[in-house]
């Protein structure tokens, strides 16, 4: 029943991400703790306006998905298509350096087709993945990856990381949810205006009002 794993588009190499966003080049971060418990606005986004904004990217409405993990702040330019039109983001602990990775695609895992499959950035090579069944999930892992499974209706949720404890995964795994209006808002860039062919870009947070437009990566410095 389960097809290979598909290369994820748009999403770039998980090893740069700590870099990119200790630098903050071009890379802005959004707040996780928006969902179920998480203090702001929990209020469904807008169906059409989620639909808009996932399809723009290729990504099908129905396979966006948001979780929650104290210390892991969303990566939002780690947000993109999984697949054909699955959705990919990762999460990211500034504490840590490691990192949840959260992936929607339409995948299902039976007792003799998981093991065949990699978990996270695992290299499959190296060695079978191990499933164990937790409830209706699977406990997978492979290497210094391991994660959960999450099945739904025609798709599978998959939350792996490496380094990061096991609680706090099936924590991120029971916390996954659809996006509220906040947190819509902070994972998918605004549709294309009409008549656009691709949708606007993430807006930095590094680049002077005017100028050139290069990077503001200047540190204050006393005795200068």
């Amino acid at each position: 029943m389960i097809r290979a794993w598909r290369t994820v588009r748009v999403l770039p190499p998980l090893l740069l991400l700590p870099a990119l966003l200790l630098t903050g080049c071009g890379t802005e971060k959004a707040s996780a703790g928006t969902g179920p418990g998480g203090g702001t606005s929990t209020a469904a986004a807008d169906p059409a306006e989620l639909a808009s904004r996932a399809q723009a990217l290729g990504i099908a409405p129905e396979l966006v998905y948001v979780t929650e993990s104290p210390g892991y702040t969303l990566a939002q330019q780690s947000v993109g298509v999984s697949g054909d039109d699955g959705f990919s983001a990762t999460y990211w602990s500034e504490r840590t350096a490691s990192q949840i990775e959260l992936r929607v695609d339409r995948v299902t895992f039976t007792a003799d087709t998981c093991a065949e499959q990699p978990v996270g950035g695992s290299d499959a090579s190296a060695g079978r993945t191990k499933c164990t069944p937790d409830g209706d999930d699977w406990y997978r892992t492979a290497g210094t990856w391991h994660g959960y499974a999450v099945p739904k209706q025609g798709y599978t949720i998959l939350l792996s990381g490496s380094g990061v404890p096991r609680e706090t995964l099936r924590k991120a795994a029971l916390a996954v949810h659809r996006p509220s209006a906040a947190e819509l808002d902070g994972l998918l860039p605004p549709a294309p205006a009409p008549g656009a062919t691709s949708p606007a870009p993430v807006r930095r947070g590094d680049l002077p009002p005017n100028g050139d437009g290069a990077p503001d990566n200047s540190v204050p410095c006393e005795g200068c």
